[in-house]
């Protein structure tokens, strides 16, 4: 190791601290470049002290498994010169890392916020991600789990600058963009010294060849190839960046220049030691363009970062460190990884850090910013942070708070002070000349405004006030005065149309012919406009439009009782009958799809079924639903649902008779009602038709449909059924269709609403079920397919209902999912299974396990677990005496809730099982991923195993799937003595089924317990 030229390189990368400060202070707008500057050394003394406390033991101490250091914290005398000399190299980087991180932050992030970046970067990031990548470089032997896996990052394309560009990005994503960066028509935010940048840029540069070239941390023959592509690199990223942009925009950008340069020099840093000069130049000109498109591609997301740090050093660090299999020199190299195994292991690195960077970035600003906000105020951000963080003031500041406070007064009578001998003098000057002419030109405007409206008011304040059109005309017709209201009515100026015929430009044909003759005899015939009457007409506009109008027709008389000139009064009637149209329309039309709405629908079904009380004939009802129609509107978008309800409104308007009703009932339910002399053979055409004209495909811009139909149908015969029963009972019917397989049409039966009704009484008596002891359990015996004994039960949940006797579960089962009470009907099975297990226990019974069916809504419940060991505790049982059984549809809604619930009962000793196995839509991925101990074969695949080869087949596989995994195996629905031979010589551990018991109550199983 040369410690002189580590030192000597520490001292340029430090000049790249100065580079940055002339660059962000010269790319930002001058009331904050103090703000920059200020923040600029505050971030380096902070990030060093932190650095030296502790970053550099947590990035080069003695390693803890690979991840993070554990020595050398706040080392002082004596101490190794070696370790110093690279303890001042590495301060420099992190300083690096934590600077780039304002300036994408730049204009409206407090003091404190920059505080709280640096600190997280410089404690709780580049330490780490630095041991992972280059905690060896010491004594030259790989230790963190980066390097050992032969990732290469030479010196730091992602360490460094990639950390700083995670860390940005979340930090921009927290603090949103500046005030007026993404509004208005130029939404990009000048900076306020472009020389300044450049300037920072060529000192960045400087301090690269010591960034890159001091990371060999020795003078050797690799230094000056190094350094030579470094510069190449620059000048690529440079050149690609400048021309892009050119093209683009047709303009060179000085801003695209050092970006492109800096995107160059960050892309070579991870490979300048092993790569070709023509490599470095390749490496560098891509850099350019993925700078160039990060940048459109950020302002595209309306992501603002204030100077481009984003797609500098984040996009072009990440290419630069995969860049590097494909350009390496493999002698150079040397690490005996093919290329596609160099990038691999590239890939985990930039994935690895930047998650971890990202991640904790985000979490950590998020966090602190719902305690201490990390933005400053808008009223801050408006008048800038040197004064709002700092109170310095600049003399453009003060021009411009002066030239703000007259604009907010509206007062422009006095100067603004003037310093002289300054620029911004100069311009306060002049702006204070140009303040004397527009105060003079506005003295003059008032004055002639003045007299103009004094004109004015003496000539037809009234005619130009009208809201109606007032237009005055001779005897012959011809218009001689025309207010502003008739100018905007009939398209036309006055100018161009006085002494034109008005009869012969705004009426036509009939309307025309008649108001000339009665023009003729003043107004005063009874087939023309009448005078001094409301006359109802239709006029058209200059351009041929017609239009209805109300016109009143007044005249002024001369001293010897000759009539001058007549006043046509007119108003424009069209918003008003657009607006009666379009009320009558809602009355009675749905505003979508232009059918009948609910109420008018629900008005003809009565007329109709009343006009059929006293006229022999049927009317017939479809109510129908679009299947899975809400899936349409979730993956499309409501836009898309609303064309696709149109597009069925029209297919049902198309398909039914001239005399027919169509409506929407609301949402994706449509109704269609028939009458006529109709029998079932009609109406079962006519529901045949409409689902052949539903299966269509329905194409909508960009989309192609698939939309299918499930029709219920009723009618009512000699207006039998009013029109709300023949609605309802249209609808059970529809349910009913949608239960037999959607897609079909169901007629309505008496048996239906039977049933209909007594689901309702069932989910009406639910909550009572429970306290008044109505529901009871039975037990299915599980017997060992060996030797032929029980080995535990099943529990059943039946109901006894008051009324309609033992419900089946199938019956009320679905009603307990689907209610709010499926929880407490599941805690209370568990309880009076634990209770029966302790009442055996008391009769001297050996205790075998209860398997208890808990629903997929109660098992994601948190409760699950803390209530089965609050049971055991009160029962003193031992848990692995309950089997939970879950269906496998349970495991396909909220995994990890899943997994936490299975856990916690794994825990308490408590076998889980699968029921139903096979008849699921789920991934045989959960075996793996849930704590399974059992799979039970559904009775489906049993039924026919002994004959059946494919259930053989289904069953067989399941068995061969549960042995490899290590589960038990339970048929079920076991009731021939072949089928218990089958699964026998196939391997099934247990089985169940009336072959043996069916279920039996409590006080039946005693017979098959055994005592101890």
């Amino acid at each position: 190791m040369d410690i002189v030229w580590v030192i000597v390189s520490t001292i340029l990368v430090f000049v790249m601290q100065a580079g940055f400060l002339c660059l962000e202070s010269g790319l930002v707008r001058s009331k904050n470049s103090i703000n920059v500057a200020a923040k600029n050394i505050s971030d380096f003394i902070v990030s060093s002290s932190l650095y030296w406390l502790f970053g550099f033991g947590l990035m080069f101490g003695d390693s803890q498994w690979g991840l993070f250091g554990w020595s050398d914290f706040a080392f002082a005398e004596p101490a190794d010169t070696k370790l110093i000399a690279i303890f001042l190299f590495q301060m420099m980087f992190c300083g690096t890392a934590a600077t780039l991180v304002s300036g994408a932050v730049a204009e409206r992030m407090s003091f404190m916020g920059y505080m709280v970046v640096t600190v997280t970067i410089a404690l709780f990031i580049y330490p780490f991600v630095g041991h992972w990548a280059w905690a060896g470089i010491i004594t030259g032997e790989p230790i963190g789990w980066l390097e050992k896996i032969g990732f290469v990052d030479f010196a730091g394309s992602t360490v460094v600058h990639s950390v700083g560009g995670w860390v940005a990005l979340a930090a921009v994503l927290v603090i949103g963009p500046r005030i007026g960066r993404f509004t208005g028509s130029a939404s990009a935010i000048p900076g306020s010294s472009i020389p300044t940048a450049i300037l920072g840029c060529l000192l960045i540069w400087l301090g690269w060849f010591g960034f890159n070239g001091g990371s060999t941390l020795a003078w050797n023959n690799s230094v000056p190839l190094i350094l030579l592509n470094t510069c190449l690199a620059a000048l690529a990223g440079g050149v690609v960046a400048t021309m892009l942009k050119l093209r683009a925009e047709h303009y060179i950008e000085v801003d695209q220049i050092i970006n492109g340069v800096l995107g160059g020099l960050v892309s070579i840093t991870a490979s300048c030691h092993i790569v070709s000069t023509g490599g470095a130049v390749m490496i560098g000109a891509v850099a350019g363009s993925v700078v160039f498109f990060g940048e459109k591609y950020l302002a595209d997301k309306k992501i603002d970062d204030a100077i481009g740090v984003v797609p500098v050093h984040l996009f072009a660090g990440v290419w630069g460190t995969i860049a590097l299999p494909f350009f390496a020199l493999p002698a150079k190299l040397q690490n005996d990884l093919s290329v596609w195994e160099q990038l691999g292991t590239q890939l985990i690195g930039v994935v690895s850090v930047g998650f971890y960077s990202f991640g904790l970035a985000y979490v950590v600003f998020s966090l602190v910013n719902k305690v201490y906000s990390l933005r400053v105020s808008e009223q801050d951000e408006l008048r800038g942070l040197n004064v709002a963080e700092h109170n310095i003031s600049t003399e453009v500041f003060d021009l411009l708070s002066a030239m703000h406070k007259q604009q907010e007064k509206a007062d422009f009578s006095t100067q603004v002070a003037v310093e002289p001998y300054t620029e911004v003098g100069q311009i306060a000057e002049k702006y204070n000349h140009v303040i004397d002419q527009v105060n003079e030109e506005i003295k003059q405007r008032d004055e002639a405004f003045l007299a103009f409206k004094q004109s004015e008011r003496r000539k037809g304040a009234i005619l130009d006030a009208a809201m109606d059109c007032i237009i005055g005309i001779d005897s012959k017709g011809r218009i001689q005065s025309f207010n502003p209201a008739a100018e905007r009515c009939f398209g036309q100026t006055a100018g161009a149309i006085i002494n034109r015929s008005f009869f012969k430009l705004f009426t036509r044909d009939r309307v025309q012919e008649l108001n000339s003759a009665s023009l003729d005899e003043g107004f005063l015939l009874t087939s023309g406009w009448v005078l001094e009457r409301r006359n109802m007409t239709e006029l058209q506009r200059y351009d041929g439009e017609s239009f209805p109008a109300e016109v009143v027709v007044t005249r002024t008389v001369s001293i010897a009782s000759e009539p001058l000139e007549y006043t046509l009064h007119i108003r424009d009637l069209s918003e008003q009958t657009k607006l009666q149209k379009r009320l009558e329309t809602l009355a009675f039309n749905d505003s979508l799809t232009g059918l009948y709405n609910r109420a008018a629908f629900i008005r003809e079904l009565e007329r109709r079924i009343n006009y059929h009380k006293s006229h022999a004939g049927v009317v017939a009802l479809m109510f129908l639903d679009l299947d899975r129609f809400k899936k349409v509107n979730d993956v499309f978008g409501h836009k898309v649902g609303d064309q696709l309800l149109c597009e069925v409104g029209k297919r049902l308007s198309g398909v039914v008779r001239g005399n027919d009703l169509v409506g929407r009932w609301g949402g994706d339910e449509f109704v269609v009602a028939i009458s006529g002399a109709l029998d079932e053979e009609a109406i079962n055409s006519k529901a045949t038709e409409i689902l052949h004209v539903m299966r269509e495909t329905v194409e909508l811009p960009g989309h192609t449909l698939n939309v299918l139909t499930s029709i219920g149908v009723a009618f009512s015969v000699d207006g039998e059924r009013s029109a709300d029963r023949l609605l309802q009972c249209a609808d059970v019917a529809m349910y009913q269709a949608k239960k037999l397989g959607r897609d079909n049409f169901c007629f309505y039966t008496e048996e239906m609403g039977l049933f209909v009704r007594k689901r309702i009484q069932i989910e009406a008596d639910l909550p009572d079920a429970i306290s008044q002891n109505q529901l009871l359990l039975n037990y299915q015996p599980k017997v060992s397919c060996l030797t032929n004994e029980v080995v535990g039960f099943e529990v059943l949940l039946r109901w006894l209902h008051p009324e309609f006797g033992l419900i089946p579960p199938g019956d009320f089962i679905p009603v307990v999912e689907s209610s709010g009470l499926i929880v407490d009907v599941g805690e209370w099975v568990l309880t009076e299974v634990a209770r029966q297990l302790v009442e055996w226990r008391k009769a001297g019974y050996e205790l075998l396990p209860v398997a208890v069916n808990i629903s997929g809504f109660h098992l994601h419940d948190e409760s699950l677990s803390l209530f089965i060991k609050a049971l055991a505790h009160q029962y003193q049982l031992n848990p692995s005496l309950l089997e939970v059984e879950i269906t496998e549809n349970a495991l396909t809604g909220d995994t990890d809730s899943s997994i936490a619930t299975m856990t916690e009962l794994k825990k308490l000793g408590i076998k889980l099982s699968v029921d139903d196995f096979g008849t699921g839509y789920s991934s045989l991925s959960y075996l793996k991923k849930f704590p399974i101990d059992v799979l039970k074969i559904d009775r489906s695949f049993i039924n026919e195993c002994a004959y059946n080869p494919d259930d053989a087949a289904i069953c067989m596989a399941i068995i061969s799937l549960a042995k490899s995994l290590g589960l038990k195996i339970v048929a079920e629905g076991v009731e021939s003595l072949e089928q218990l031979e089958f699964i026998q010589q196939q391997g099934c551990d247990i089985y169940q089924g009336y072959l043996y018991s069916r279920p039996l109550p409590a006080s039946d199983v005693e017979v098959l317990l055994k005592r101890p």
